[in-house]
C-alpha cells in the first residue's frame, strides 16, 4: 500500500491543479488517473477556453493562461486557448516541478472507509491511503464509492423553485431540428439517432443529462490527415442527416460546414476546436449519455466508443455523402486531423466530453438563484461568470396536431443560454455532508443543481476550484481536521495570496 498525505483521483485540469497546489505545500501527493493522459478536456480537445468575465480569472487558472501565452510568445489572452499537446505539456511540467507522483491506468476498483473517512482507494495499480482525498474526476466515481450522496440529471422545477429547471419546451433555435422532418422509415420503424421514448412534461425532472460528444481538433495544413471511412461505418445510420439536408434544400437554405461543426481557426497553428453547432453535429443526442454516470466500466466504454464513432463517422458523412451539399463537402474537405495531436489515439481526442455526470448533495447546494442573483458567499473560494449553458439533452419525436391526422416529427430539446453576472462559489459546495465523509473534497462534481452546474462546469472554473481543493486537502491532511472543520479564512488568505479572485 502506498501511503501519501494527499491523494487526488482524476487528472482533469482540476485534478492537476489540486495535486500541484497540495504538493507546493510540501505534502506527499499522488495523482491517480484512470487513463493515460493528464488535463481532461483542457488537453483533450476543448482548446478554445470559455472564460466569461476575465476579471474573475485568478489563481492557477490565470497561471495556466500565462503559461499558454509564454509557450507562444504572446500576451495573455491573445489566444483563447492552446493546442491540445501544448496544454498537456504545460500541465505535465507543473506536476514534474511540484514533485507529484502520477499513476496512469489506475481506474478505481473500490474504496475502503473507516468510520466517516476514506481509509484507502483501491485501483488497478494498487492501494493508496492518505489523510485527505480529492475527487477531481468528471464522473464523481470516488465520491460515489465513498457513500457520498449525489444526484444525476435535471430536477423538477418545483424542487428548488428554479425557472429554468426540468424538461424544456421545444422551441425554434439554431441547435433545434426544423419542423416537419419525419423520424420514421417507410416501414414504420424509427430512424437511428432518434430516442424512442416520450418526453416528460415541461418543467418536470427526468434525470436527463446534457449531451456528450467529442471536441475534434482539425487543421487545414498541408500535412493534415484526411478524413477516411471507418470500418463499421453504417450508411443507414445517417439517414436523419440526409433528411435534414433535403429539408434545407427545399427551404432554400444553404448550410455552411462551419455552422455545423465550427471551423473557425481559433487555435494557434491554424487549427480549430471543432464544437457541436446546429441541430445535427458532434453531440450525440440519442439519450445514451443518460446512462453513463452510473454505468459500470464496460458499459461506459461502450458509450464512449459510440460517441467516438459518431464523431469519426459524422466527419466522413459531411465530407463524402452525396446528399450533403457540395459546398459543405468542399469546405470541410479542406480540413483534416493534425498529425501532431493525439498520436496514440488515432489523432482523435482521448477525452469524452462529459458535460455533466453526478453532482454531490452537500449541506450547501448551489442553485439557479445563487447565480442569477449573485448571492454573496461568506466562504467564497472562487468566482464564476459564464452564462447558464445547458446543451441539448435529447433528440426524440412527438406527434403534432396541425393537420386532421397527427404528424410525427423529430424534435430536439434542452438547450438554454442565460447570462449571469459574476458570482461567488462557496467552499461548502465542494465538501460532502459531515456525516458522509470527513476527508474528501470534490471540486468538479460539486454540490449544485443541474441549472447552476451548467455555468460552473467550465474548465477555467474547474482549475480554480481544483486549486482551492488542493489547498483545503493539504490543510486537512496537515492538521488532521475534517475538511468541514478547516480554517476557511486561512484558506481564503492563501488563495488570495496566490491571485485567486474571491470578490469584485
Amino acid at each position: 500500500m502506498r501511503q501519501a498525505e494527499v491523494v487526488v483521483y482524476g487528472a482533469t485540469s482540476a485534478g492537476v491543479c489540486a495535486a500541484v497546489a497540495a504538493a507546493r505545500r510540501s505534502l506527499d501527493t499522488v495523482l491517480l488517473e484512470p487513463g493515460r493522459h493528464v488535463g481532461g478536456m483542457t488537453s483533450g480537445g476543448l482548446g478554445y477556453t470559455d472564460i466569461g468575465d476575465p476579471r474573475v480569472l485568478g489563481g492557477m487558472a490565470a497561471e495556466f493562461r500565462r503559461a499558454v501565452a509564454d509557450a507562444y510568445g504572446v500576451a495573455p489572452g491573445h489566444y483563447a486557448g492552446p493546442e491540445p499537446h501544448v496544454a498537456e505539456g504545460i500541465l505535465v511540467s507543473w506536476l514534474e516541478r511540484a514533485g507529484v507522483e502520477v499513476v496512469y491506468d489506475a481506474p478505481l476498483r473500490t474504496v475502503v472507509t473507516s468510520g466517516e473517512r476514506i481509509f484507502s482507494v483501491v485501483t488497478h495499480q494498487g492501494d493508496y491511503t492518505a489523510g485527505a482525498f480529492v475527487d477531481a474526476s468528471y464522473e464523481g466515481d470516488l465520491m460515489a464509492a465513498a457513500g457520498v450522496s449525489y444526484r444525476v440529471g435535471r430536477e423538477d422545477r418545483t424542487l428548488h423553485g428554479e425557472t429554468f429547471a426540468g424538461r424544456r419546451e421545444v422551441v425554434p433555435g439554431m441547435h433545434n431540428f426544423p419542423p416537419w422532418i419525419s423520424p420514421f422509415r417507410a416501414d414504420g420503424t424509427l430512424l437511428p439517432q432518434v430516442a424512442d421514448a416520450p418526453m416528460a412534461e415541461v418543467g418536470a425532472g427526468d434525470g436527463g443529462v446534457m449531451s456528450y460528444g467529442y471536441r475534434v481538433c482539425l487543421t487545414s495544413a498541408a500535412d493534415r490527415i484526411p478524413i477516411e471511412r471507418r470500418p463499421g461505418y453504417d450508411e443507414e445510420h445517417w439517414e436523419l442527416g440526409r433528411r435534414l439536408f433535403r429539408h434545407w434544400r427545399e427551404q432554400g437554405v444553404e448550410p455552411r460546414a462551419g455552422r455545423l461543426v465550427g471551423l473557425e481557426p481559433n487555435l494557434p497553428g491554424g487549427k480549430c476546436d471543432g464544437n457541436s453547432l446546429g441541430p445535427f453535429s458532434l453531440s450525440v443526442l440519442d439519450r445514451s449519455a443518460w446512462d453513463y454516470p452510473d454505468a459500470g466500466p464496460d458499459e461506459r466504454e461502450r458509450i464512449r466508443l459510440h460517441h467516438l464513432h459518431h464523431a469519426q463517422d459524422l466527419l466522413y458523412f459531411l465530407t463524402h455523402d452525396p446528399e450533403v451539399p457540395a459546398s459543405v463537402r468542399a469546405e470541410l474537405g479542406r480540413w483534416g486531423l493534425p498529425p501532431d495531436e493525439f498520436a496514440d489515439t488515432g489523432h482523435l481526442p482521448h477525452q469524452l466530453y462529459v458535460r455533466e455526470a453526478r453532482r454531490m448533495l452537500g449541506d450547501t447546494h448551489l442553485t439557479e438563484h445563487d447565480l442569477v442573483r449573485s448571492r454573496p458567499q461568506a466562504d467564497a473560494i472562487a468566482m464564476g461568470s459564464y452564462h447558464l449553458d445547458i446543451r441539448e439533452v435529447q433528440r426524440t419525436w412527438r406527434q403534432v396536431y396541425e393537420h386532421p391526422d397527427p404528424v410525427p416529427m423529430v424534435v430536439t430539446e434542452g438547450y438554454l443560454s442565460v447570462g449571469v453576472a459574476p458570482y461567488q462559489i462557496p467552499y461548502a459546495a465542494i465538501v460532502p455532508r459531515r456525516a458522509e465523509c470527513g476527508n474528501l473534497v470534490v471540486p468538479v462534481c460539486l454540490s449544485a443543481s443541474h441549472v447552476a452546474f451548467s455555468s460552473i462546469r467550465m474548465e477555467v472554473q474547474y482549475q480554480m476550484l481544483g486549486h482551492a481543493a488542493g489547498l483545503a486537502a493539504a490543510q486537512a491532511a496537515g492538521s488532521g481536521k475534517a475538511v468541514q472543520d478547516i480554517d476557511v479564512a486561512a484558506l481564503q488568505d492563501d488563495l488570495s495570496a496566490a491571485g485567486q479572485v474571491l470578490s469584485l
